[in-house]
């Protein structure tokens, strides 16, 4: 190939020899062969130092028409991963002749090679090349004019990637704003005789709807005139482009759309039910997006009886969604259904990416047990295997969402609907049904409940189904009523429905074992101790799952034992039932290596097991402990490599320390002192150091627990550091991350609870952001809370530096802990609060009532605490005297006026 720049002055020309190279390349590089593939990858980049070898690659692309379109478009593609690693070093007459050629192919007889020319043009485009490329888009928008078909086409194909690429940029003072001129002139096209046209005038125009942009805006009466002109097209990518229109404007133009929407909607109802699922896909979109909004009730009102038919057609499995899930495993056909599968070997691209939920110290709730209760993925998941998103978890998903707004009043139009899908003869119907029901759970629940008495035996039967797909939507619904099912007498639904449940998860089918091991997460979740008398059962059935399930349903499991764990606590410290579960558990640590991404759901369950078992994990803490520890440094340790030489090492995946730290968290907290031993024999101290100051907040949020445990469980090794720990703690109360900001705050509580007066010196580096924070409106619950009990315990250990700003904070104070149980935490944090009390008695006048009332959410407070409170109460109501007392106290709720008579005689 030749090197000389004086060739290339000229009219560039291949040689002969230069192109029958390049043409043998791009053939041997559609071999399967791997080692050829690898030998075509060398050359390629060998190629790269002759200035002309993207010159071939585009010749061959746009001029050499005697050869076959898969190797033309290959050449265009690996000419476009050129632009996109060395485009800065292309020499500018070969960057010229790349261009000139680009616009010279747009319209190319050949859509494989039109859509390779566009994907070229926006590469080079999205390489900030539109800034010195200023005749491309004049130059497209004229060619969009052409008589030609295939030269229109494939400008306004270039145009629709431009548009998606670089929407900021196309309206921009830099390019001169084009969109002023490209905006009217797509709404040109949106009548063109091509649905092909259509359809693409209608995409461009959509990718400047959601961030409404002006010049849009501008024209929204013709864009929308324009829509409703096409609402009825002959083809279906023109209609869902019309769907998803409409769905994005109903979030950024609600006030456009509402003098039509008795037609959107009827126009959408018909929509949902097109013959092209993609269609239906895009419409069914748009209940979704209805229910967010404010006048949804009123719009949806006359139109629930034709709708919810319509979304309940909607979650039946489509005939070829039934074919896939088949896949082709020719196994032990029962009725055209593989039933049993559970013996296939699960295919690794099967298995989705799970994400490790950090550590955040919460507080237990009054009214709750326990935890929060979390949102469930709404398991439409049970068909994970399909694509992700489609028609059928879509309408599960829009009467999910409509059941929340319209709640009891969607149930004369759904039962009947319920009555006659839930008893069908065809499977299909009756699996829809069932899926329906679980969908409305949350919205429904108070209409639902007098049918649940009947609806719960029938679902419990279903879980024996001859169908798998019927008993795996069983299970998942049934999980979303496992609420009222605990709150009833055990024998009655309890006891029935654990034993089916617990069958199912030995179900012979793999996708019966996911449904009913997650559907079992959650019953756990809810009945908590509830299951203590039946653990030995439990722990046999899902131990013996261990030996039965394959690689994807295995990590499941891990979540059902974690999950278990947390349910139950220390129930679980009893040596049979140690007996059963480690063994298994251990085994699998041993067998794991430690870059194998199956240690994060391991972790996650050793964790929550180490947390529950106490004491019961100390035979296996030791292995566990260091290899926690190791797995912290070797991640620290290749974040250095990477950073001081990316070539050569490649950034870790962090959430091997993310989880590693987790798990010594639980150790920490489960083991208490006993972990002393192992921590004094351990670098970890340092380790925790660099964690503190990791860049990625999931990594110092966790490194904050941790701190916050091994506080709590061996203070002597954490006491050396303390004055490089807490400027680090006091950079971190940055609300925005919210999780990090929580976890920073209660280590900072527990390390002042230790420290005693001498927090003193650190008081200045954390008190003025935790007021800031206490007093900043709309901050999560649990950080409140957590904030509240921290500026307590600073006052508990240094009252004279506290108190003097007493008035800043105490109002937010009362009224964050009023909700808390009794526990340890909430004891020091008034104890602080009532010394701060002692010391500034006038910082806490104005807002006194609030401090009763906080007084009050006391159930049974230890007796010294209790004297604390009678003496302010009684010290306040005789300084301001039997009268002002009468008339202060007139203002208290019933309740908080006899509480605070009966427990402090006030």
């Amino acid at each position: 190939m030749c090197e000389g720049q004086a060739i290339m002055e000229m009219a560039w020309q291949p040689q002969e020899e230069g192109l029958r190279q390049i043409l043998k390349l791009l053939k041997e590089s559609q071999s399967p062969d791997t080692a050829t593939q690898r030998a075509v990858q060398q050359k390629l980049e060998e190629l790269n130092k002759f200035p002309d070898f993207n010159n071939y690659l585009i010749f061959v692309l746009t001029k050499l028409t005697s050869e076959d379109e898969p190797t033309r478009s290959l050449s265009g593609l690996i000419l476009k991963n050129n632009v996109k690693a060395h485009f800065h070093k292309f020499l500018p007459v070969v960057t010229e002749f790349i261009k000139q050629e680009c616009l010279s192919a747009v319209g190319d007889p050949s859509p494989l090679i039109r859509a390779t020319v566009g994907i070229l043009i926006t590469t080079i485009a999205s390489k900030g090349e539109l800034t010195t490329w200023p005749e491309l888009l004049p130059a497209l928008c004229s060619m969009l004019d052409s008589q030609d078909y295939n030269v229109c086409e494939g400008s306004f194909g270039a145009l629709q990637k431009i548009c998606e690429d670089s929407a900021e940029l196309l309206d921009s003072d830099a390019l001169n704003r084009p969109l002023n001129v490209l905006i009217p002139k797509f709404l040109q096209f949106f009548r063109h005789s091509s649905p092909k046209i259509r359809s693409h005038a209608i995409a461009c125009v959509n990718q400047f709807i959601i961030t409404r942009t002006q010049a849009l805006m501008i024209h929204i009466d013709s864009f929308l005139e324009n829509l409703f002109h096409l609402a009825t097209d002959d083809d279906p990518e023109v209609r869902k482009n019309v769907c998803r229109a409409l769905v994005m404007l109903l979030e950024v133009r609600m006030d456009r759309l509402i003098p039509h929407m008795h037609n959107i909607i009827e126009y959408m109802l018909m929509r949902t039910q097109d013959p092209d699922e993609g269609v239906a896909l895009e419409a069914c979109e748009f209940w979704l997006s209805l229910a967010d909004q404010p006048i949804c009730k009123g719009a949806l009102s006359p139109h629930l009886t034709r709708l919810v038919p319509v979304l309940v057609r909607g979650m039946k499995y489509s005939e070829i969604d039934v074919i896939l899930l088949k896949g082709s495993k020719n196994l032990n056909w029962q009725q055209g259904d593989v039933e049993e599968d559970e013996m296939i070997p699960d295919r690794e691209e099967d298995i989705r990416p799970r994400f490790h939920k950090s550590r955040t110290h919460t507080i237990k709730h009054a009214e709750e047990n326990g935890e929060e209760i979390e949102e469930d993925d709404d398991g439409m998941d049970d068909d994970s295997s399909l694509s992700d998103w489609n028609l059928r978890k879509c309408s599960a998903a829009a009467l999910d969402v409509l059941a929340n707004v319209f709640r009891e009043e969607l149930l004369p139009v759904l039962v009947p609907i319920l009555k006659e899908t839930l008893f069908h003869q065809e499977w299909e119907i009756k699996e829809s049904g069932i899926l329906a029901l679980g969908a409305i759970a949350e919205g429904c629940m108070t209409g639902m409940i007098p049918h649940l008495t009947e609806l719960i035996p029938y679902l419990i039967n279903c879980l024996s189904d001859k169908k798998a797909l019927v008993r795996a939507i069983t299970c998942w619904t049934l999980s979303r009523y496992s609420h009222w099912v605990v709150s009833q007498p055990h024998d009655n639904y309890l006891k029935p429905l654990m034993t089916e449940l617990l069958k199912r998860v030995l179900d012979g089918n793999k996708r019966v074992q996911e449904a009913a091991c997650s559907a079992f997460a959650t019953l756990e979740e809810e009945a908590c101790t509830e299951l203590v008398p039946y653990l030995g059962f439990i722990l046999e059935t899902l131990v013996f799952a261990f030996s039965k399930y394959q690689h994807k349903n295995l990590l499941i499991l891990y979540d059902a034992i974690g999950t278990l764990a947390d349910s139950v606590g220390h129930h679980l410290n009893k040596p049979d039932y140690i007996n059963l579960l480690m063994p298994p558990l251990i085994q699998k640590w041993n067998i794991l290596k430690d870059e194998d991404k199956d240690l994060f759901p391991l972790l996650e369950c050793l964790s929550s097991v180490a947390t529950a078992l106490q004491s019961g994990f100390l035979p296996y803490c030791e292995p566990v402990y260091r290899r926690c520890v190791s797995l912290v440094e070797q991640t620290l340790n290749q974040h250095i490599a990477n950073t001081q030489n990316p070539e050569q090492f490649e950034a870790p995946d962090k959430d091997f320390m993310i989880v590693a730290l987790d798990l010594l968290s639980g150790l920490a907290e489960g083991l208490d002192g006993h972990i002393e031993k192992l921590v004094i024999n351990s670098n970890i101290m340092q380790l925790l150091y660099q964690c503190m100051q990791d860049p990625m907040p999931e990594v110092r949020q966790s490194s904050f627990a941790l701190l916050g445990d091994l506080t709590k469980a061996c203070f002597q090794h954490v006491l050396p550091c303390i004055s490089d720990f807490l400027p680090i703690l006091g950079q971190n109360l940055n609300p925005e991350f919210i999780s990090v900001c929580n976890n920073a705050t209660w280590a900072i509580g527990e390390i002042s609870i230790k420290l005693g007066q001498d927090t003193r010196p650190y008081i200045p580096l954390v008190l003025s952001q935790l007021i800031i924070i206490i007093n900043k409106p709309n901050t999560p619950k649990t950080l409140l809370e957590n904030t509240a009990i921290t500026i307590g315990r600073l006052g508990y250990v240094c009252p004279h530096d506290v108190a003097p700003l007493l008035q800043q904070f105490v109002r937010q104070w009362c009224t964050s802990l009023r909700n808390i149980r009794d526990n340890e935490e909430k004891d020091s944090a008034f104890r602080g609060m009532c010394q701060m009390i002692t010391v500034n008695p006038a910082g806490v006048v104005q807002d006194f009532i609030f401090f009763c009332d906080a007084v009050a959410s006391w159930m049974n407070p230890k007796e010294d605490l209790k004297e604390m409170f009678n003496k302010i109460l009684h010290g306040f109501k005789n300084q301001v005297g039997e009268e002002n007392w009468k008339r202060f106290s007139d203002q208290f709720p019933p309740q908080l006026k006899e509480r605070l008579a009966g427990m402090y005689g006030v």
